[in-house]
This record gives structure tokens, sequence and C-alpha cells, in this order.
């Protein structure tokens, strides 16, 4: 019998990882839930591409379209948007293991600061797919978070004629999102993963404590695999039934830039229209948002520059990072649990 060869899937991963940090209790998985997730997503979003039509007049009829007459085609949408919904949860979940556990330390600051960047392209990503349903549900997505970059002094103004393809909402606003959708945020992101998961191998493999010596326990390759791919079918099955059970939301063709009675922001930018009642929208909408983005980036390079306490959980060393982490996460679900009970 000739010996098994391994495959490129296999020489994805190193040849063995050190068993404590190879853990679930430790990673919790979701480095690779979402690479799964984002795979989802682009096998969907391909499919999809055949049938929607970017197009004001268009957009939510091909939709319904989709959705009621194409063969599985509402179960594939509801594979895309629940996979996307996903994806912000666990990527904001894997930043803070990442931080919790002191993994931003050299020589993995750059990489870092890569997750960060896939952080905010998941939201992007989610902001433009929730504008390109084109319903009455999409109006605060659209016209309010436009308006907010146009509220940028200097430059506001241009920055919104570049987003939305003119110096208002028209017809080429469709085609113009369709394209930062896939082009301007898909391929960047996809771009990014690899760059990520590159950074990963070569920075030597997942964070992990200094060991003497190689007596460690460790995962060898092919039970690493083994695990991957359980945990890969677990997690597609979650999503296909939730899929089956709880449909993509649908709503009436919107009357775009003309508001219906009550315009709400998608899930994960409500903490921004929380502040939105009480700031400025440069303030709420820019400021604040840049500023949580940059206290973060600077972690590793100001904030907890020291070499010890990397692969522990609520390690001493990290204390000021897990604290200001927690902050900005606890005010950020306490201003989204407000804004959904106003």
């Amino acid at each position: 019998m000739p010996a098994h060869r391994p495959n490129f899937f296999y020489h994805l991963h190193p040849p063995s990882i050190p068993q404590r940090e190879g853990s679930f209790r430790y990673t919790f998985g979701l480095g690779g839930i979402s690479v799964l997730l984002f795979l989802v997503l682009a096998a969907t979003g391909l499919l999809l591409t055949f049938f929607y039509i970017p197009t004001p007049d268009h957009a939510a009829a091909s939709i319904q379209v989709i959705t009621y007459q194409v063969p599985f085609g509402w179960l594939v949408r509801n594979l895309h948007y629940w996979a996307a919904q996903w994806m912000v949860i666990v990527v904001a979940l894997h930043l803070l293991r990442v931080i919790f556990t002191g993994a931003y330390k050299l020589p993995r600051r750059t990489n870092y600061v890569i997750g960060l960047a896939l952080l905010v392209e998941t939201l992007l990503l989610n902001f433009t797919g929730y504008v390109l349903r084109w319903d009455d549900g999409t109006h605060w997505a659209l016209v309010v978070g436009t308006n907010l970059v146009k509220s940028i002094p200097l430059i506001g103004d241009w920055l919104y004629q570049i987003i939305v393809g003119g110096s208002q909402i028209g017809a080429a606003t469709a085609v113009r999102f369709y394209g930062w959708h896939l082009f301007g945020l898909a391929l960047p992101a996809l771009i990014l993963m690899v760059w990520h998961g590159f950074k990963v191998r070569r920075d030597g493999g997942i964070a992990h404590q200094p060991r003497v010596g190689d007596h460690a326990p460790r995962i060898e390759r092919g039970q690493l695999v083994k695990t991957e791919t359980a945990a890969a079918l677990i997690v597609l099955a979650a999503l296909i039934l939730i899929s089956i059970v709880l449909p993509a939301p649908i709503g009436p063709v919107a009357d775009l830039p003309s508001a219906p009675d009550q315009a709400q922001a998608p899930w994960f930018f409500l903490w921004v229209q929380a502040l939105l009642r009480s700031l400025p929208p440069v303030v709420a909408g820019i400021l604040i948002p840049i500023g949580v983005l940059a206290l973060l980036i600077i972690i590793p390079y100001l904030i907890d520059r020291r070499h010890d306490g990397v692969a522990v959980w609520f390690n001493r060393a990290g204390r000021a990072a897990q604290i200001i982490a927690s902050v900005i996460f606890a005010a950020l679900i306490i201003l989204t649990l407000v804004e959904l009970g106003a």
C-alpha cells in the first residue's frame, strides 16, 4: 500500500502545535470559525450575484425573486445573511480572546492590527450588504450612514460622492454600493485574511508560552485537521438549521431617500444611533468610532509593551489592555441594549 500523502489542506497547518494553546478551551476555535464563515459568505454571495440586479428599481424585486422563485434561493440568501451576522460576533470575540490572552505582543503586533482591520472590514461588508437589500429597512444605513460621512469637515462632500456615486442618492448608488461590497471590501478582506494566516505561521504559530526544551505535549497535524473538520461540520449544521428556521429580513421596496415612519440602524451600529441622540453627527458617527479603533490599535505599541504574559488568560502584564477592551465592549453592548429598548 502506498504511503498516505498529505493534501494541500494539510499543508496549510503546521506539523504540530502546543497542546495547551491548541485546545478548544484556549482559543474556542474562533479564528477557524471566522475563516469558515467567510468561505460560506463567498460561496453564497457568488450564487446570489447570478440573480441580484444592483439598480434602485430592481434590487429589492430581485431579492424577492431569489427568495420566492429561485430553487433553494431562500436557503442561499438565509445562509448568506446569518453567516454575516455570526461573523461580526465571532470576529469580535476573537479580538477579545487575543487581548485577554496577551496574544498581541511581539512578534504578533502587526498581525493584531491586521485582525483589527478585518473586524472593520466585516462591519463595513455587513453595512453595504444591508444597503443592497434596498427595502424600507435600509433607510438608516444608506441615508443616515452616508450623511455621517458628509459631516466630516473639508473632505466630507468628496467622500460622500465617492461612496454614493454622486452629489445625492440616486440611480448610481446601488451600483456603487454593489461595487464597494464585492471589490472595495470583500476582495481586500480576502487578501487581509490570507495575510493574517500567513503571519500566524511566520510568527511561530499560535501564541504560546515560552518553554525550555521540546517536551511539552503537542497536537499533530492530522489530529488537528480532524478536529477542525468536526468543528466545521457542527458550525455548518447549526448555520443551516438557523437558516431554515429564521428567514433573513425582507421588506417592501424603499422610497429612498424619503424616510419611513421609523428608521433604525442595523444591530451592529445601534450604538452609533444611540450616540447620535445626544451628540453631534461628526462626533458620534466619526470621531468616537475612530477614537475607539485608535485606542485598540495602540495597545501593543504604547499600553502594553511587555513580553511576559503571552498565552495566559487575564495575565497581569496585560491588565491595562484588558480593562480598556472590557470597558469599550461593555459600553458598546450597553448602548446597543439601550437603543433596542428605546
